[in-house]
């Protein structure tokens, strides 16, 4: 893209807008999916037309994977992507697409926890503030203020979603420390590289006669893949790339602006907006200001 240069704040936040907009709408799609697939189906159906998508970079990017980075481009592979997928999908076979977003928000948390523990990461005390921040932002704008009427809804399932923010956590730092020396781009294709096959494997054996019974199935199919062509691989591709030049805690604090879009669809749908959300959204924009500020 002509002008396109992360090192520039303008782009950095452009390019989180963007995120926030592909994996808002993520929730939407995976439950699109669902009405015709299962859990599992859509989940290896995601990561392996990824896998496919992403099939012209590999002759390049195999040059680039080496005996240092292999072990890490698998972690990223199985805990940045291939995990969480079924995780979030199996979270949201019971719970609904709201309560999905506001655990995905503990992502911040869990990469500054991870990053602190196990990558000698050193946030700043803007960063740190900027984290609770930017959650509390997140919560308000998902809950619109009911945050206890919220929790009481939470079931087992939401668990799902806990253990897929720790996978993003862990990932991001992978990507942040250890990965330094490639591209988002071969990363990300990499990462599908491994992560690929044993979704293939999967779909392989899987039974799909129920899904010809249901309505729509052709139509539900071609959301899980917009679903994977945006919400994995070109928001990879700019995540990655985000982290690389920015920070694991900048580029996961995308969960806390997520809601925002969630709000702009229900405006379209014609809901209302409050001033919770007002005061939610400037929290979560706070928290993302105060944890890219520089020392």
């Amino acid at each position: 893209m002509p002008g396109y240069d992360l090192s520039k704040k303008i782009w950095q936040w452009l390019t989180l807008l963007t995120l926030a907009f592909i994996w808002g709408s993520s929730f939407i799609l995976m439950k699109l999916g669902l009405r015709s697939f299962d859990y599992m189906q859509v989940a290896a159906l995601r990561i392996f037309i990824s896998f496919i998508v992403l099939i012209p970079l590999y002759f390049k990017t195999i040059k680039k994977l080496t005996r240092k980075n292999f072990i890490h481009i698998i972690i990223a592979g199985y805990v940045g992507i291939f995990f969480p997928a079924f995780l979030f999908t199996k979270a949201q076979t019971e719970i609904n697409s709201s309560l999905a977003g506001m655990i995905n928000s503990l992502a911040p948390f869990f990469a500054l926890l991870m990053g602190v523990l196990f990558y000698r990461n050193q946030p700043s005390k803007y960063q740190y503030i900027g984290i609770f921040v930017g959650l509390i932002g997140a919560v308000g704008l998902i809950s619109n203020g009911n945050v206890l009427e919220s929790l009481s809804n939470i079931n087992g399932y939401a668990l799902y979603v806990v253990l897929a923010t720790i996978g993003y956590g862990i990932n991001a730092n992978e990507v942040r420390f250890k990965l330094k020396g490639l591209t988002g781009v071969e990363i990300t294709s990499l990462s599908f590289l491994f992560a690929g096959p044993p979704a293939g494997i999967y779909l392989a054996f899987s039974d799909f006669s129920m899904v010809t019974e249901t309505a729509n199935w052709q139509m539900n199919f071609g959301f899980i893949v917009i679903l994977a062509v945006l919400g994995s691989v070109v928001s990879l591709f700019f995540f990655n790339n985000l982290v690389h030049h920015t920070s694991a805690l900048f580029a996961t604090s995308v969960t806390y602006i997520i809601p925002f879009f969630a709000i702009i669809w229900g405006l379209i749908a014609g809901e209302k907006i409050t001033i919770v959300h007002i005061a939610s959204i400037s929290l979560a924009l706070l928290g993302v200001w105060l944890v890219n500020k520089k020392k």
